[in-house]
């Protein structure tokens, strides 16, 4: 059991680091270099892995970090704090991928090419990927479909909320939902063949 109060701090903390955040995003807007850099360092690696969720290539998710970073530099005085900043510059990130794949025309995949919905509670898929090693699930991971993979990505790897990812993905959370279970049942699907092959 946690000390009394210590859950008002940890919402302090992250209030200040939120605030600390915004404020970098002020002085990048003021054509402050060193900012847009601190940023990077902070979010840079969980933008980056969002894009390679969406665009499947590492090149070319790479170039698309880089596109987003200069819309990041261009757009910073729109931010208006009704989001964290990392869910800003997600939501910026998500638009500069899929502008990249319209110009590769790259297959997109629809929502009619997810499975049945399986059930939301927590299932045998969890035990699968427990059992798994990191490196297995990544590889399955890529081989899911774009939808798949993004949803996974916002949702597991960036620690967002439903409802930070229904904002990015702009679609209802009941639609985060059902994606996230048909995602999380795609994935144990590959890890358990991939099991039996070995």
């Amino acid at each position: 059991m946690s000390a009394p109060g210590s859950s008002i701090a940890s919402v302090g903390t992250a209030a200040g680091a939120e605030s600390d955040e915004a404020h970098l995003l002020r002085r990048v807007a003021a054509g402050d270099g060193p900012a847009l850099a601190e940023l990077y360092r902070l979010h840079g690696q969980v933008v980056f892995a969002q894009v390679l969720f969406v665009i499947g290539d590492r090149a070319l998710a790479e170039e698309v970090l880089q596109d987003t970073m200069l819309a990041v530099w261009r757009q910073a005085g729109t931010f208006r704090g009704e989001s964290r900043v990392a869910t800003w510059m997600i939501a910026i990130a998500r638009r500069q991928a899929r502008d990249r794949l319209r110009r590769h025309r790259l297959e997109v995949v629809e929502d009619k090419g997810l499975v049945n919905r399986p059930s939301p509670d927590p299932g045998p898929d969890l035990v699968v990927l427990d059992r798994s090693d990191i490196a297995d699930v990544a590889a399955a991971i890529q081989g899911l479909g774009r939808s798949h993979r993004e949803v996974l990505g916002l949702a597991l790897t960036a620690e967002l909320t439903l409802a930070e990812v229904a904002e990015i993905l702009e679609i209802p959370i009941g639609t985060v939902k059902s994606r996230l279970a048909a995602a999380r049942a795609a994935l144990c699907r590959t890890l358990d063949k991939e099991r039996e092959h070995r």
